[in-house]
């Protein structure tokens, strides 16, 4: 049966109508059930933490249960690989961290494009590192530690919490920046060598300010310098490896993803729910307890973000030559 035009052309501009409303109807009424926050990490550390802070945030906002999922593995690529190939739909999540932009050239074999493959939805912290020395360490400043290092090369060593983690390639920028020579030794995490800096078998560490801070304070660790562009509020008589070395910049992000072609209303609403948390000061002063900084973005400049962060991090791992292990 052929209809006629006019109503051929009603039902059409019925259909295109929605087309156009479902997306928003869906952020509507999203979430009506369980929302899943993958974290690529075992629980209880830092990235767990902030997986279940804003999951607890979202479940209090939305009225429905974000639950962490840890799926730990392959530096956090198991995790990932698993969000991007779930449903678009807002109900699976990524706590995604700046191991995901480094991965991308740590690891020759992924079976997926993180930037590429990812909405970003809403960055949460940035996080410097610091670097800190044994007291019996000879250095008390940035300048006296390269001196030292170049007086003795390869004889003191410098610890990291693996190959391609953190600390490693905040060493290996400080090394190529500062042309020193001192021995790598990785651990199998940043636990291990934490405690073996405090023994004294190791020397020098990029370490995380949340693991190392009370430690600095008690001075069972000297800190010379953080990682960040400006002095960092939780340690502010200590400078800025910038200060000595100008341009160098490290730390991380911590933030949330999901599935590429989830819809921009459902990502939308998830931003402005997770911002309006990074505003509030029960949330605030639990991100500055861990030495890091809120760090609230639109959905576009984290994606921005993201690709800025693979794209230094690419060249300073080249060079390096460095090769997940």
């Amino acid at each position: 049966m052929k209809l006629p035009r006019r109503r051929f052309l009603h039902i059409a501009a019925g259909v295109a109508a929605l087309a156009v409303a479902s997306p928003f109807a869906r952020a509507q009424t999203f979430p009506n059930r369980p929302v899943r926050i993958v974290s690529g990490f075992p629980p209880g550390g830092i990235n767990d933490t902030y997986a279940r802070l804003i999951g607890q945030w979202l479940s209090e906002r939305l009225g429905q249960s974000f639950i962490v999922e840890n799926r730990a593995g392959a530096g956090g690529n198991l995790a990932s690989e698993s969000v991007v190939r779930a449903a678009p739909d807002g109900y699976t999540l990524l706590l995604a961290t700046s191991a995901d932009a480094w991965n991308t050239t740590l690891y020759e074999n992924l079976k997926f494009n993180f930037h590429r493959d990812v909405a970003p939805v809403a960055s949460l912290a940035r996080g410097v590192g610091v670097l800190v020395v044994h007291p019996s360490v000879p250095a008390r400043t940035v300048s006296e530690l390269i001196a030292y290092a170049k007086d003795n090369p390869g004889k003191i060593t410098v610890a990291s919490a693996g190959v391609g983690s953190a600390p490693h390639v905040y060493w290996e920028m400080f090394r190529t920046m500062s042309g020193v020579d001192m021995l790598h030794v990785p651990y199998r995490g940043g636990g291990p060598a934490l405690t073996d800096m405090l023994g004294g078998q190791v020397q020098v560490y990029f370490a995380t300010m949340s693991a190392s801070i009370e430690y600095i304070r008690s001075g069972r660790l000297r800190a010379l310098a953080t990682t960040g562009r400006s002095r960092s509020a939780v340690l502010p008589d200590v400078p800025t490896l910038a200060e000595f070395l100008p341009g160098y910049e490290a730390s991380i992000y911590v933030g949330i993803v999901a599935p590429r072609s989830t819809p921009t209303a459902i990502v939308d609403k998830l931003n402005h729910e997770i911002n309006l948390g990074l505003a509030d000061a029960r949330m605030t002063k639990r991100i500055a307890e861990f030495g890091d900084a809120p760090l609230a973005m639109s959905p576009s400049a984290f994606g921005r973000l993201i690709a800025d962060e693979t794209e230094k991090w690419a060249m300073v791992i080249r060079a390096a030559h460095i090769k997940a292990e």
